[in-house]
């Protein structure tokens, strides 16, 4: 445990970042896993919505610092290709 009252006050904003980047990390997780679902389903109406959600909390994800932009656009590549190779 920290004795300095600055390092004290790191300790409590590093918490309150983890917990920040936590939520983010998951929500963007939670909308990629139901993408997923609904391309397994054969739902096509359905997955192109949940694309665009998905899209938009890696991309929030991303803009945040939780995730690298590489990271972001290669997981925007992963899920635009299944979308791609289940309209055909």
């Amino acid at each position: 445990m920290p004795n300095i009252k600055s390092a004290k006050k790191r300790v409590e904003i590093i918490e309150k970042k983890t917990l920040r980047n936590n939520m983010i990390k998951s929500g963007y997780k939670s909308a990629v896993k139901k993408f997923e679902q609904a391309v397994e389903a054969g739902n096509l109406e359905e997955a192109k919505t949940l694309f665009s959600e998905a899209t938009k909390k890696i991309d929030q994800a991303c803009t945040k610092g939780v995730i690298v932009k590489n990271t972001a656009a290669r997981k925007k590549s992963s899920l635009s290709k299944k979308l791609n190779s289940m309209s055909k």
